[in-house]
């Protein structure tokens, strides 16, 4: 997937580009639910210039269901309805939410998907469970929007502005240093070089601050996860999303699965 309104290719300017990180799952090597045995890491890549839309788009879409309310969009909440969506029990209106998500989320040429799907049981059997597997999904994310941002700009224009949602001191510590490494080593596919010259920052906000991008890695993130779960069966918001995955040569670059399950 590609943006519609793509610049002139061999331009020599800047092309500013924000990456908007949210989880679902957890992380637990350990202890983990033997129904749900996976990580995503998931990142929603935006161009500069198309950032004011997608929050106008989101505010628009809480300001008819919730008014003044300040409500924050959370897929877990949404699908228990629960912390403010005690309103999607009326059936209407739940029907009238997913249509308006479904009509946010498959816009083309808006955003580009870009994530990481740990399956915790063969990546224990393979490499044990004392692995941070949020940072390594970190490094596979950050490569694919890397993948991206360098065929919209061959010349290397692209830079990225990572957010990722808060969880802690600590965690956010630990994700900082590992972010640091990535920048001095580089990836098996992007050498170092690269890594510092496509990536900006990597920032910290928490998911109260309403940040219009990390509501939508966070609606995507669900239903991306389900279908790497389950890829046979019925999900009609992964349909709406497939289209904006990333690709390349035909394939979904952008919907990594770690290990691969050909391996």
């Amino acid at each position: 997937m590609h943006w519609a309104n793509n610049f002139v290719m061999n331009s020599e300017n800047t092309v500013n580009y924000h990456l908007y990180i949210d989880e679902c799952g957890d992380q637990n090597l350990v202890t983990f639910s033997p129904t749900f045995p996976i990580f995503t890491l998931c990142g929603i890549l935006v161009r500069d210039d198309v950032v004011q839309h997608i929050e106008t788009q989101v505010q628009t879409l809480k300001r008819e269901f919730w008014g003044d309310r300040q409500i924050i969009l959370h897929s877990r909440d949404i699908r228990k309805c629960q912390n403010g969506f005690e309103v999607l029990f009326d059936l209407d209106v739940k029907r009238r939410f997913y249509e308006a998500v479904n009509q946010l989320l498959g816009q083309r040429g808006v955003y580009v998907i870009v994530c990481c799907s740990i399956l915790k049981e063969p990546y224990i059997r393979q490499f044990g469970r004392f692995n941070d597997v949020y940072g390594q999904s970190l490094s596979f994310v950050l490569e694919r929007a890397i993948f991206c941002i360098d065929n919209e700009c061959p010349n290397g224009c692209g830079k990225i502005s990572a957010i990722v949602e808060r969880r802690g001191k600590r965690e956010d510590k630990n994700l900082m240093n590992y972010y640091q490494q990535l920048l001095e080593r580089g990836t098996y596919w992007v050498t170092a070089e690269r890594m510092k010259n496509r990536m900006n920052s990597l920032d910290f906000k928490w998911k109260t601050e309403d940040v219009a991008g990390l509501h939508i890695a966070d609606l995507v993130a669900y239903p991306l996860t389900r279908h790497v779960l389950n890829p046979q069966s019925v999900n009609l918001a992964y349909d709406v999303l497939e289209p904006n995955i990333f690709m390349e040569n035909g394939k979904l670059t952008g919907l990594k699965i770690y290990p691969s399950l050909q391996s």
